[in-house]
């Protein structure tokens, strides 16, 4: 165990948003990532990269946060890495694109399970190793902003999204006698896979490797200034 590192893990990291998080930190001193995703071919090139600093390691995880069992099949794994996480980003997310009455029973399960329902069972899982000053960041939406603009074909998708940020708010509250730190960021408009497949032909203004920089120096910094916060980073009003 390499108690002396900071500990990251980060969820949905197999491509957009939470790849680029993974170069990122991978370029910084003294890091684990845990990188968890369905899919790992991208992290597993990546963690042969020349460019990750030397004191720095990319440990790519193959998990289904839907399916899987956290307890027998993931804490294990983490726990070859460390006994204690500094930051864990719960990036990972489903969005299926479909007018209201079109949606299914297994459309809403599905990205309930992994929008709102995989960082219940994460956070729960790894609450005993984080430490005090651990910052826990919640990836929300601006569809799940209170008072946004809203769109046609998302509402179980925002509505998860929405719940997630509330859950923040929560967890901060029930954390905060350790120390753990719990903030959420609702993403307006990013160009990652999952924006081109749910709104083909849509140009997001900011692309996932400049989302990616915000979100890093937010998970690393901001949590010695803030905590239980639900913030909006979009360009456009709501």
């Amino acid at each position: 165990m390499q108690s002396n590192k900071t500990n990251i893990i980060i969820t949905g990291a197999g491509k957009g948003i939470g790849f680029e998080l993974v170069k990122l930190f991978a370029c910084i001193e003294n890091n684990n990532i845990i990188a968890i995703s369905r899919k790992i071919d991208n992290l597993l090139v990546f963690s042969e990269n020349k460019e990750i600093k030397q004191s720095s390691k990319v440990i790519p995880f193959q998990f289904d946060l839907e399916n899987d069992n956290y307890e027998e099949k993931l804490l294990p794994f983490i726990l070859k890495v460390s006994d204690k996480i500094d930051i864990l980003i719960n990036n990972a997310g489903v969005l299926i694109n479909k007018p209201f009455f079109q949606q299914t029973e297994d459309d809403f399960d599905k990205q309930f399970n992994v929008n709102i329902k995989s960082v219940f069972k994460l956070t729960k899982l790894l609450y005993p190793y984080l430490t005090n000053n651990s910052h826990i960041v919640n990836i929300s939406s601006m569809g799940g902003f209170q008072g946004s603009a809203k769109f046609k074909g998302l509402s179980l998708y925002s509505a998860s999204k929405g719940a997630l940020a509330v859950f923040t708010e929560c967890l901060a509250e029930e954390l905060k006698d350790r120390g753990i730190k719990a903030n959420c960021l609702a993403l307006g408009a990013t160009q990652t896979e999952m924006l081109e497949k749910a709104f083909p032909g849509f140009k997001a203004p900011v692309s996932a490797e400049k989302m990616a920089i915000f979100i890093a120096d937010f998970a690393m910094n901001t949590h010695h200034f803030i905590n239980g916060k639900v913030i909006p980073v979009s360009i456009a009003t709501p």
